[in-house]
């Protein structure tokens, strides 16, 4: 895959165990910030009523999907209860060409996979404050079982235990501040000398001229 345009947008790995609120933060990232969207995801699951293809998903066949798999076509793909889920290159690639920057809510082995095709990837990890605030989200209305909940308890102790392989953590202990940060996190990104370059060079070329001053 080439990245030879500068000017493109950058791709953001954001990974979290249940219950830290990475749902909800990028969708206020996303509806905070212009010029960034979540990879819309294949998948050979049925389409939900209300769903639209190409905006929750894109549906395609089993046949379709392991044909892709074959041809190399994804960053990073997942089989989760006969049904398959995968993030495209092209999609998201088609996206960052055209200057977007692209989130891709995946979970660490889909990271890693994800790490391999494009390096220069910036990855987020999201924390919960404490372990007793993380077993109370993950509680949810206080009806289900101990064991249900036990079972989510130690499936985030795994996911969480893999933080320190990400460029960077938020802790959501209060959701304003850790938006604040990610949306920190997106604009130091456009900031970059390397971006700044590209996407304002008649700026620069007119600053760095040497025609005369006009008296």
């Amino acid at each position: 895959m080439s990245h030879d345009t500068v000017s493109q947008g950058t791709l953001f790995i954001v990974s979290a165990p249940s219950g830290a609120g990475k749902t909800s933060l990028v969708r206020e990232l996303i509806e905070s910030l212009d010029g960034i969207q979540v990879s819309v995801s294949h998948t050979t699951r049925a389409k939900r009523e209300g769903e639209v293809d190409g905006v929750n998903y894109h549906f395609v066949t089993v046949d379709r999907f392991e044909a892709m798999i074959a041809e190399g076509a994804f960053f990073e793909y997942a089989k989760v209860f006969d049904n398959y889920y995968g993030t495209s290159c092209q999609a998201a690639q088609t996206l960052l060409d055209a200057g977007q920057d692209v989130i891709l809510e995946i979970d660490w082995q889909g990271a890693r996979q994800v790490r391999e095709r494009m390096p220069e990837a910036v990855s987020i990890f999201i924390l919960p404050p404490s372990r007793d605030e993380l077993e109370r989200r993950l509680s949810g209305r206080g009806t289900d079982e101990h064991a249900v909940i036990a079972r989510r308890m130690r499936d985030a102790v795994s996911e969480m235990s893999h933080f320190d392989e990400y460029d960077y953590l938020v802790i959501n202990d209060d959701f304003t501040t850790a938006l604040e940060e990610l949306q920190a996190l997106v604009v130091s990104q456009r900031l970059r000398c390397e971006t700044m370059h590209s996407r304002h060079a008649p700026l620069l070329a007119a600053l760095l001229s040497q025609q005369p001053r006009v008296e």
